[in-house]
């Protein structure tokens, strides 16, 4: 396999570490959108969220909540944010959660800014969705 965070997880690719536990590791992003902008990854390596084993999953987040507690005395503002699959603008299919500290002077606004195309549903609409999603 070639993904770059392996190749980080095993030592071949040197990375700037903040914390590492078992199943996790968090470091610094190669190519920082802001001052301070982090990465947390699971160790093992899974494409989507919804592939990593519980036990896993709340190492993962554990490190999440510890680095970004660390990461947020920056700016005292961080955006915390997981892309799911490619089109969800994933570009490394391995798990990685952005912990990406936030100021009114970055021009990145909110994450409804991202969407021009947004959906307009009615209550039907909604309810139907609703329902599919519950019965998923």
């Amino acid at each position: 396999m070639d993904c770059i965070f392996c190749k980080i997880v095993k030592g071949e690719i040197p990375a700037k570490i903040i914390e590492k536990t078992n199943k996790s590791l968090a470091f610094m992003d190669a190519f920082p959108l802001a001052i301070g902008h982090s990465l947390v990854i699971p160790k093992n390596h899974y494409e989507k969220m919804q592939e990593i084993p519980p036990e896993e999953n709340a190492e993962l987040f554990e490190t999440v909540r510890k680095v970004l507690s660390k990461v947020d005395k920056l700016t005292n503002s961080t955006l915390v944010a997981l892309h799911n699959g490619k089109d969800s603008g994933q570009e490394i299919p391995h798990v990685h959660i952005h912990l990406i500290p936030r100021s009114k002077e970055d021009s990145a606004g909110p994450v409804h800014s991202m969407f021009k195309n947004r959906p307009k549903l009615s209550d039907k609409e909604f309810n139907e969705l609703l329902e599919k999603l519950k019965s998923r």
